[in-house]
């Protein structure tokens, strides 16, 4: 088979992946799955077609080298590569990051506070010495000789002393811990490996409380290390057997109690301990029950250690309630009732007041609880579309509420909130280079009729200059999500400037199965309706080419991981409305891979989409759109590009390897990019995800017809 680029460069023939004969059978059915070999990750063969396809990837692409180049200097050039955070107070210090030209990775450090009395963070600039400060972790220094690079745990005890950090150098996400002593700069003894991310210590600062995983790369235990003593002789807090379960563990704000937590997508249980007895016995919050979440967060109210609870046991959206800590089982007080639509999110408790993260409307909020009263006052915000949320928040008793914002036109913003006051303290927004104004950009969200009359949220951002969004056919990227409750909130991006300068209006189709309008958004979007997810994207599409917004040969859709399998699906049930898609580490074998509980994540995933090992009805659903058993020979698919890492635990490699060898089978033109060296968030390095990027862009953009523009 041969495929050409849309410019017209010479012929190149894609790798044609030999077809091994292998088959599944369950519930009396029989799938022939002739790529299913590509599993062996460490057969030769499979690693040399991973390759070809690389080296034909790269080939069919060349042309688009300088664009590639051109987006890469532009997002580099709008960004302040020697930076530094926002610093945040924790005991004596405050604690902040700095970024330095030409060099990949963050660099921790952390200053003395001028005074007890001292809650306002220095302003700090790049080009001036910070008095008393000392670097804790350069990551370049740690990335040195690695091809890749992850931080996945980092913490400073509380009196200062100690500093632990875990490490993964091959992408997928094992972390080896150490400890170093600041006041000496000697490395401890102290080697932990094979963790999972947020390993911390005890406020004692002398144990280090961290997590494993099992075989399907599922965190299942809890551990207590004592430093100073073998890592063999570490003490198991908690295991939990059930392989629908993670479990992780932290410490309240307050220092009173370790919280293990464990959940699965439907059903959640805590266990406290002193933290002051860490090898006492855990005594459970509340006892599990199937399809009951809840968090618990302490408090002292009236003297009295007390927990503030969101759950949903009774209550679609989740409601709050206060129960006393001794006997967490007992009577609930009330704090937030549930109301239909306005869906709790979370809590943040302090010394002296919680804060409250819900949705409403389709967007984020933030809300200062009295505890006295039990009264929420809502933070305020102008802009019609925007992000929020609380950060950097160490401490028990600040008279300052650290919060993050930001839309598609404003970029990152770090506030402090006064409680007393009421006002917003702007302690930083992100610096974009090149003479970014906000007002040059428009941002607004429409709605689109799904098949069964649900009105859909899309959200617009586009540059005005190029009219308004709608008022004639322009090029589009329509990004999708649609699964796990998980919200896409209008965000801002630096990268994405290079499409919207450029006349792309991005949009993003709020589809069911994520999170953006409640609780029963989510459950309208998966298990047996997860078809939904797929129905309201195509829907969201025709109602931009419908109103004029776009026509499909101006059309790009994108999504990651299980947004990539929403990119399957709709490149098999609408394939004519999109000129190309673009799937990031796609979900698109999802049948073969919610089949076997050998593999990591699998038991799991059944709360989210059913359980087709078990369950006919379930298996004859999830074959009906599991993208690779469904690609068509009927249809001209439009263009495609699918992005993995050989590494990554989270969505198997073999998915889009095998999803593009069947789309080549029926003459799609898809094209695979598989990382060697990388996990599930794809390269490590800031500089190396603005390349990683600018490839991807690159690529929309030439879909788009403006790879000259």
């Amino acid at each position: 088979m041969t495929a050409h680029d849309a410019q017209g460069a010479a012929s190149t023939l894609p790798p044609i992946a030999s077809r091994n004969p292998a088959s599944r059978t369950h519930h009396g059915d029989t799938f022939d799955d002739p790529y299913e070999w590509f599993r062996a990750k460490e057969d030769e063969a499979v690693i040399a077609h991973l390759e070809a396809e690389n080296a034909y990837t790269e080939s069919r692409t060349e042309h688009l080298s300088g664009l590639r180049e051109r987006i890469f200097d532009e997002i580099k050039g709008r960004t302040l590569e020697t930076d530094l955070s926002v610093p945040s107070r924790h005991g004596e210090w405050w604690y902040y990051g700095r970024t330095v030209e030409g060099k990949q990775y963050g660099i921790q450090c952390r200053a003395p506070l001028a005074s007890p009395d001292d809650w306002t963070p220095p302003e700090l600039s790049p080009d001036v010495e910070v008095p008393g400060e000392q670097v804790l972790l350069d990551g370049n220094v740690e990335a040195d000789g690695h091809e890749f690079f992850s931080l996945g745990s980092f913490e400073v005890s509380n009196d200062g002393r100690l500093m632990l950090w875990g490490v993964d150098v091959a992408g997928d996400e094992r972390y080896t811990v150490r400890v170093r002593d600041l006041t000496t700069g000697e490395q401890l003894a102290d080697v932990i490996e094979g963790t999972f991310a947020g390993a911390g210590f005890s406020p004692d600062g002398r144990f280090i409380v961290y997590s494993t995983v099992d075989d399907a790369w599922r965190p299942d235990t809890v551990w207590l290390h004592e430093l100073g003593t073998p890592v063999a002789d570490d003490a198991k807090l908690f295991h939990e057997p059930d392989e629908r379960y993670w479990v992780g563990a932290g410490f309240t704000r307050s220092d009173r109690y370790l919280v293990i937590g464990l959940g699965s997508s439907i059903t959640s249980e805590e266990w406290l301990l002193d933290a002051d007895d860490l090898r006492g016995e855990p005594r459970v919050v509340w006892p599990r029950r199937e399809g009951v979440e809840y968090e618990s967060h302490h408090a002292v109210v009236d003297d009295e250690d007390v927990l503030y609870i969101v759950h949903n046991d009774g209550a679609l959206d989740f409601e709050m309630v206060r129960v006393a800590a001794s006997a967490p089982s007992g009577p609930r007080a009330v704090v937030i009732a549930h109301e239909q639509g306005r869906r709790l999110l979370g809590m943040s408790t302090f010394r002296d007041w919680g804060v409250v993260a819900y949705r409403r409307g389709g967007l984020p909020r933030l809300g200062l609880l009295s505890y006295s009263s039990g009264d929420v006052r809502e933070l305020a915000f102008d802009e019609p579309l925007y992000s929020v949320g609380t950060g950097g928040n160490p401490e028990w008793a600040p008279p300052l509420l650290r919060i993050g914002y930001g839309s598609f036109t404003t970029p990152g913003t770090v506030y402090d909130y006064d409680i007393a006051t009421g006002e917003l303290l702007l302690r930083k927004r992100q610096p974009v280079l090149g003479g970014y104004e906000p007002s040059d950009y428009a941002q607004e969200r429409v709605w689109a009729t799904a098949q069964d009359g649900t009105q859909i949220p899309i959200s617009l951002v586009w540059k005005r200059s190029f009219g308004d969004a709608g008022a004639a056919p322009r090029p589009v990227h329509l990004y999708g999500y649609g699964s796990y409750e998980h919200s896409i909130e209008p965000g801002f991006s630096v990268a994405r400037l290079s499409a919207l300068d450029r006349g792309v209006v991005f949009a993003v189709a709020h589809v069911r199965g994520g999170g953006e309008m409640g609780r029963q958004w989510y459950e309208d979007g998966k298990m047996l309706h997860k078809r939904n997810t797929f129905t309201d994207f195509v829907d969201c599409a025709l109602h931009l080419i419908d109103n004029g917004f776009t026509s499909p040969g101006l059309l790009v859709a994108e999504g990651g991981s299980a947004g990539g399998l929403l990119m399957g699906a709709v490149a098999n049930l609408a394939p004519e409305l999109f000129a190309g898609i673009l799937a990031d580490v796609p979900f698109v074998d999802a049948l073969t891979t919610i089949l076997d509980p050998s593999l990591p994540l699998t038991v799991i995933e059944w709360d989210e989409w059913g359980d087709p090992l078990h369950d006919a009805d379930v298996y004859a659903y999830m074959k009906s759109y599991s993208p690779y058993e469904n690609v068509r020979s009927d249809v001209a698919y439009p263009r495609i590009l699918a992005v993995t890492s050989l590494n990554d635990t989270r969505v198997l490699y073999v998915e889009p390897a095998k999803w593009v060898a069947r789309l080549r089978e029926v003459g799609a033109d898809a094209l695979l990019k598989c990382e060697m060296v990388a996990g599930h968030g794809g390269v490590s390095g800031r500089y190396n995800a603005w390349r990683e990027r600018a490839f991807e862009l690159a690529w929309l953009l030439d879909v788009l017809g403006l790879a000259d523009a």
